[in-house]
């Protein structure tokens, strides 16, 4: 299944069942403060069942799939290339940090930066996790956006990635019955068009089991939890000279057979 999340043309927001070119809601999300529809179907075990006719997707606006998971946890320096081209020490266990909710956008919407706030913007393809009552409940495609500067002059990344809007997230969740292999999958970037990150998630050094393992020995992971998975070589900073985001230019990131984030930067 392919579960999305969606604003339709009168403004309600819908979690839906993606079949084709059209969604079906599935249940319509309150206007409750920190209210998200899909979090709370994957929490109750929900079948996912339409519950209203299915619209085509050009007619609504797909948001973040989930909008407020408890964690956005991000996996650092997890492909051996992307390692090199960064000059930084391979880590001898998971590295993780965090995004909190306000740093997610929509697989489509603008990434909105402040005019002065960084002279250092930076894109990171991944494969995201989104977590089950009893494990992996499904997949999608993140960003993890980055403002270097930001994130190296202040001894700790935090900063640097938590922007608001540097967390694109979707365009929907692939159910983990729908990939057999998430370490098998092409992920590239594309900016302007060009291609700038071409590789597999099967480079990745530690493998979800493995980052799963981890995290749950301090933590615990509940349904609606993002992780994402690491980025593989090609990042800005990475190459020589290095390549920065400005204004106008248009990120894609995809992970094979999850799906297409499309994600314009505007600086303001």
């Amino acid at each position: 299944m392919r579960i999305a999340r969606y604003r339709t043309s009168d403004g309600r927001i819908f979690a839906g069942l993606v079949e084709g070119d059209a969604v079906a809601p599935v249940a319509e999300e309150s206007t409750a403060y920190m209210a998200d529809a899909v979090r709370d179907l994957i929490a109750s075990g929900a079948d996912f069942s339409p519950a209203g006719p299915a619209v085509p997707l050009a007619d609504v606006k797909l948001l973040s799939p989930v909008a407020h998971p408890e964690k956005i946890i991000c996996i650092g320096l997890n492909y051996a290339d992307h390692i090199r081209e960064t000059g930084l020490d391979t880590p001898s266990k998971v590295l993780a940090f965090v995004k909190t909710a306000h740093t997610l956008t929509g697989p489509y919407q603008d990434v909105v930066v402040p005019a002065g706030t960084t002279d250092q913007l930076d894109w990171e393809s991944e494969l995201a996790v989104v977590m089950g009552p009893d494990g992996v409940f499904g997949y999608t495609v993140a960003d993890d956006v980055s403002a270097r500067d930001a994130q190296f002059a202040d001894g700790q990344w935090f900063r640097g990635k938590n922007f608001d809007g540097f967390c694109p997230l979707g365009p929907w969740i692939v159910t983990a019955d729908e990939l057999a292999d998430p370490h098998g999958l092409a992920i590239s970037a594309r900016v302007n068009g060009e291609t700038v990150q071409d590789s597999t998630t099967g480079e990745m050094i530690f493998k979800i089991p493995e980052i799963i393992a981890y995290l749950s020995t301090y933590m615990t992971l509940n349904p609606g939890d993002v992780i994402a998975t690491g980025t593989p070589h090609g990042v800005g900073m990475g190459r020589r000279p290095p390549l920065w985001l400005k204004d106008g230019d248009v990120v894609e990131c995809e992970v094979e057979g999850v799906g297409l984030l499309r994600n314009t930067v505007r600086i303001k």
